[in-house]
């Protein structure tokens, strides 16, 4: 079977031609991008690497969620509260068209339950049996949630019900349930969408600013960095004034590859499987169920675009291993589906993904995994002369801020002053996003006339007003729907392809949109993406079932999603 490559790119081909930079950042998840972004727009020379495609590793596998981080404050982390209240107030801000008010409500079967060993949790005392908390617990600790939400006021505060009302809200709940509390967090429907976003913001700084997805770092010397092309082999060398290790997980490993051991990291694992389930769906009610399981471990059922993502665990990992959702994982869900909908029968064939991603943590001795800080710091070495700085920790809801303290240390080494803030700053397509219905009726008068107001609302909620140059860049009569997935169309697939650095079909399904995710990516979804690939990237005929081939055993293997067997028929 050919080995699957791509067209050259213009991408590797600028540092090939340029490899020089004050700063190379290693690690194309969230933290590196928000890093990029703000170096870029204080007019610095730098340059990001993905050794896989960008937001593919750790930031792939999040919980679709930005928080404030409620249960933070039961480890007396109220630095983190504050900072993940204040980001995600602004994220609703600054990211309207993929980050919007998410009601999470919290079935409560107990009144006191845990009163009495909370302060000693708060303390740091971890011993004792694991118990569910109870509604004066819960209810203390909302009120003081509330105490950090007032900043910016974008959402609600908490509600309380009893058992009565409980039933009327979400009538599948156990019978026995006392108590609801509703509160409010933000919803991200899209990450992996908002995260190019955030590249794009970088990007359009100007020239002083590249990035390159599946280039990895093998080494580093006096020469520079050895960058490898991952799609070709070829490897050349870049040098730079500081590098920023942002590889999240892997930062000891790359770290190792820098020719610098270090010990920094102590990840967990954390699983998700969604399902293609109404029932579950409806019950629901339109809000995230979230809630504290039998073992101490805080889950989650959560309903996003027409299915049901139920996450998550937190299971020490071994970064040489796979990073796979077990069957083990899977049962676990299913056991916590049980725990609030007792009624509501699940089972594998309603398993439409599977995702699995270590959480980028430090080395900490903790009782329980969950005790482990979600905080984050930089650690500063130095190699062959050059100064390194590896991140170490850090989580979807404070990417901008932390992007915003790394780069200080960054300028601060490099003497350079701050020239603007990205606090307050719109993100990508929400430049100009209507965020009123007069506005949002305006918007699609003016950008549905040539595809219709139906075709220009779906961009709309997709892309935001990046939808923009999407739609300014179909031909007459090109915006027809894919024969295997209608929902989306050949124009806007192609314009994705040209546009994003998209390199293989796994880049499509599981990063460019939402196919994967929803369960629609079937052996004839990608045989018709690969057609529409090999006319953008210029695959020839072998390297098109090689991409194929490529797409259909991964995700199968990373996945569980099963279209090896049609994407040979569709072939």
């Amino acid at each position: 079977m050919p080995t699957p490559t791509s067209a050259p790119r213009s991408a590797v081909a600028a540092l090939r031609e340029r490899p020089t930079a004050d700063v190379l950042i290693i690690g194309g998840g969230i933290n590196g991008i928000a890093t990029f972004r703000d170096l870029a727009l204080q007019g610095i020379n730098v340059v990001l690497v993905e050794r896989d495609d960008y937001v593919s590793g750790a930031s792939a596998a999040s919980s679709h969620m930005i928080h404030g981080g409620i249960r933070y404050l039961e480890n007396g982390e109220f630095r983190l509260v504050q900072e993940s209240v204040h980001e995600r107030n602004a994220l609703l801000r600054l990211a309207p068209h993929y980050v919007r008010p998410l009601p999470t409500t919290i079935p409560i079967f107990s009144t006191f339950s845990s009163i009495l060993s909370a302060p000693f949790r708060f303390i740091g005392f971890k011993g004792g049996a694991k118990k569910e908390r109870g509604a004066v617990l819960i209810k203390a600790g909302l009120t003081m949630y509330d105490t950090f939400s007032r900043d910016g006021g974008r959402v609600p505060r908490h509600q309380f019900r009893g058992a009565k009302a409980s039933k009327e809200l979400l009538p599948k709940l156990r019978d026995d349930v006392k108590y609801t509390a509703t509160y409010y967090d933000a919803s991200m429907h899209d990450p992996e969408r908002l995260a190019l976003d955030v590249l794009n913001d970088g990007l359009a700084a100007g020239d002083n600013a590249r990035a390159a997805n599946y280039v990895e770092a093998v080494d580093m010397t006096e020469n520079g960095v050895r960058l490898r092309d991952v799609t070709t082999g070829d490897e050349f060398d870049l040098t730079a004034t500081l590098v920023v290790n942002a590889s999240g997980p892997w930062t000891d490993l790359t770290n190792k590859a820098l020719g610098n051991d270090s010990s920094y990291m102590g990840g967990t694992k954390g699983s998700h499987v969604v399902l293609d389930h109404p029932e579950l769906y409806e019950a629901c009610n339109g809000r995230e169920i979230f809630f504290e399981f039998t073992d101490g471990r805080i889950v989650l059922i959560y309903p996003l675009k027409g299915r049901v993502l139920l996450g998550t665990t937190d299971l020490p990992h071994d970064m040489n291993e796979p990073i796979r959702c077990t069957e083990e994982e899977v049962d676990y869900f299913f056991e916590l589906v049980n725990h609030v909908f007792p009624t509501i029968a699940v089972d594998r064939s309603q398993i439409v993904f599977r995702f699995s991603g270590v959480r980028p943590l430090p080395r900490q001795d903790a009782d329980s995994t969950g005790q482990i800080s979600r905080d984050y710091r930089v650690e500063q070495g130095e190699l062959h002369g050059t100064p390194v700085l590896s991140l170490v920790g850090g989580k979807w809801t404070t990417f901008r801020a932390l992007g915003e303290q790394l780069s200080n240390q960054v300028l601060d080494i490099l003497g350079v002053d701050r020239v603007v803030s990205t606090d307050g700053r719109l993100i990508g397509g929400a430049v100009g996003y209507p965020t009123t219905d007069s506005e949002r009726d305006a918007w699609l008068a003016t950008h549905g006339k040539a595809i219709g107001r139906e075709r220009a609302a779906t961009l709309l909620d997709r892309y935001g007003t990046s939808a923009e140059a999407m739609i300014a860049s179909f031909a007459a009569g090109d915006d027809t729907p894919l024969v295997s997935a209608p929902e989306y169309t050949r124009a806007e697939i192609a314009h994705l392809i040209s546009t994003e650095q998209v390199v293989r079909l796994t880049d499509i399904v599981l990063r460019r949109t939402s196919m994967a995710f929803v369960g629609a990516v079937t052996g004839s979804v990608l045989a018709e993406l690969a057609d529409i690939a090999a006319d953008v990237l210029g695959w020839s005929a072998d390297e098109r079932e090689a991409h194929i081939d490529q797409a259909a055993a991964y995700l199968a293997d990373v996945h569980g999603v099963e279209t090896s067997a049609e994407a040979a028929g569709a072939r």
